[in-house]
């Protein structure tokens, strides 16, 4: 999943892609470079940030994800809070719906992506993003965060989201401390048993830069060590800005792995025609 913000203020690309044609083009990059789906933002969640109107929201990302749906063929995700919001993006072609308040910030938005049958990411947050680095404590964070994300399931099952089309993110960067966020990616294997496909968003997070002492534009090789680890724990989605190195460390990686996996079977069917022989 490659990050799409279209924000003035986003933490690590902010005003860069305000205007719909610069970002069509930076869309068309990162499917040409691999990504799967786009995730278009008009609002930043980074700590601290202000809420804005639904009105300005929609100014900054309909635009954009009617040029993308119109050029590109790539799944389409509105990252979004407000339900008037996903539902235009919808009707203009998003079909993903990346709710980092779990259906909570907004009592229409559970009803949205139920009757347009669309999918959407629950995502774990402390608080607001006003607020939510405020001293987050937990008595067990991975405990928490799973009985949180089974609930939000509970919830949008119970307002008639299909269980096929909900994904879980446990939050990274979104109300935990940097031991918080290790902790979760750590056991993140966890999450599994949920029945959900688990999304990861470390890309270039502060808690990369506080473990290796880097900017925001230097955290690439620190996300790919994410995203390593969640690969190899089950996670399903990687969300990330930087989608070339990504999708060539994933690429790497799997193609070890399966070849790792043919190499098991070959010695599997070897030994079963040997034990065939032996017998």
């Amino acid at each position: 999943m490659g990050i799409l913000n279209v924000t003035p203020d986003s933490f690590s690309d902010g005003g860069r892609l305000t205007d719909p044609n610069t970002a069509l083009r930076y869309a068309e990059e990162m499917v040409r470079d691999g990504a799967q789906i786009i995730d278009v933002g008009g609002e930043s969640t980074r700590p601290g940030a202000a809420p804005v109107s639904v009105d300005e929201e929609l100014e900054r990302t309909i635009p954009v994800i009617r040029l993308i749906a119109k050029h590109l063929r790539v799944v389409l995700s509105i990252d979004t809070m407000k339900a008037q919001v996903a539902q235009r993006a919808i009707e203009e072609g998003a079909s993903l719906v990346n709710d980092v308040s779990a259906l909570r910030h907004d009592p229409r938005m559970a009803e949205v992506v139920a009757k347009a049958r669309a999918s959407v990411i629950l995502m774990h947050m402390r608080g607001r993003p006003q607020t939510m680095q405020r001293a987050p404590r937990y008595r067990d964070v991975v405990a928490e965060v799973k009985r949180f994300l089974e609930q939000a399931i509970q919830r949008a099952i119970a307002s008639g989201i299909a269980a096929s089309r909900i994904l879980i993110d446990p939050g990274l960067g979104f109300g935990k401390t940097v031991q918080h966020n290790l902790t979760l990616l750590r056991h993140v294997e966890a999450l599994k048993s949920l029945g959900c496909p688990v999304v990861i968003g470390p890309s270039r997070k502060s808690f990369i830069g506080q473990t290796l002492g880097l900017p925001v534009e230097e955290r690439v090789e620190g996300t790919l060590a994410c995203v390593a680890y969640a690969m190899a724990h089950h996670a399903a989605i990687v969300r990330v800005h930087d989608v070339k190195p990504a999708v060539r460390f994933i690429t790497m990686w799997r193609t070890i792995a399966d070849s790792t996996r043919r190499q098991y079977r070959s010695r599997r069917h070897r030994a079963a025609g040997t034990a065939r022989i032996v017998a």
